[in-house]
């Protein structure tokens, strides 16, 4: 059919943020889907959520490890995905201006991961639960973990919003967080534990990532390992060459990128065919290696 064939070009034609974004959609269709059918064979409704969900029972967690995984690309709340998928897109274009698909992947793995450690934390240390049981879903974490990243990095980055004007990254950070902070209450602390667990991932990979430490690169080695084994090949780790540059008078390391970084300067001809690339396709048409040099081509020409 044409409508699944044009979705699935999109997919193999989108960057890794669309593809994302793919992910989370065609999960929470299917999942509403199997719940019709459930309810259609007079069955529980619901009872298929429980098995992406993340439990707060470690017994049960370890029958269902994949859940570390699947919570995170899973929502059943049509609110809770398209808040989650708009501000994934909106703030993750940001956070692809300066960094590539694979630290994009990783930080959400790890953005999730981290919220999943301070819920599973929260819920089996604190007196306060006393051992109840909770169920996590949705990828709150990991696209908080990216929002704060891309604050910590850039955090005089301006974003135009209605009412507001333009307004610096790093205030929609705080306010985020804040609201996260002050919005705790009986209901739903196992939720906002996992939201601040991702908030210190992304404050993580933002401070460390200024240091010349790209936290995600173990990760994203396990990945191409991981993928290599599958394929049947050997997969090499890619050297990556860190260049500082200084900004508002603090070093930023640039873009890790597969293989060799290239040199510092960037010819006219390279750049007006970047543009003329961005005019006929868009920016997520751009390689990875394309963006890094539009990048560096911007601070060559800041006075």
């Amino acid at each position: 059919m044409d409508f699944i064939d044009e979705i699935r070009r999109s997919y193999r034609q989108g960057s890794m943020l669309l593809k994302i974004i793919f992910i989370n959609i065609a999960v929470f269709v299917l999942l509403h889907i199997a719940g019709i059918l459930a309810m259609l064979c007079n069955a529980d409704a619901h009872g298929w959520i429980a098995w992406v969900e993340l439990p707060s029972d470690l017994s049960l967690l370890v029958r269902r490890p994949w859940t570390l995984v699947t919570y995170m690309f899973s929502h059943y709340n049509l609110l809770h995905i398209l808040f989650n998928m708009l501000w994934l897109y909106w703030l993750g274009r940001i956070f692809m201006e300066f960094f590539s698909s694979k630290q994009l992947s990783a930080l959400y793995l790890m953005g999730g991961w981290g919220g999943a450690a301070l819920f599973l934390l929260a819920y089996n240390l604190l007196p306060y639960f006393g051992g109840s049981s909770f169920f996590l879903i949705g990828a709150s974490a990991s696209v908080i973990a990216i929002v704060v990243a891309t604050a910590v990095y850039t955090p005089d980055y301006k974003i135009g919003l209605l009412f507001f004007g333009e307004v610096s990254i790093k205030w929609i950070a705080i306010v985020t967080v804040a609201i996260d902070l002050l919005g705790m209450e009986a209901g739903n602390l196992g939720t906002g534990a996992a939201h601040i667990g991702g908030a210190l991932v992304g404050l993580w990979y933002g401070v460390s990532i200024k240091r010349g430490r790209d936290i995600t690169r173990p990760l994203n080695a396990a990945i191409d390992a991981a993928v290599g084994l599958f394929n049947g090949r050997s997969v090499k780790r890619p050297e990556v060459n860190w260049k500082s540059s200084s900004a508002r008078g603090a070093k930023q390391p640039g873009q890790a990128r597969r293989g060799s970084m290239p040199s510092d300067s960037v010819s006219e001809e390279e750049l007006d065919r970047i543009l003329k690339k961005i005019k006929d396709a868009g920016y997520d048409a751009l390689t990875d290696q394309e963006r890094n040099k539009l990048f560096k081509a911007s601070r060559q020409r800041k006075p």
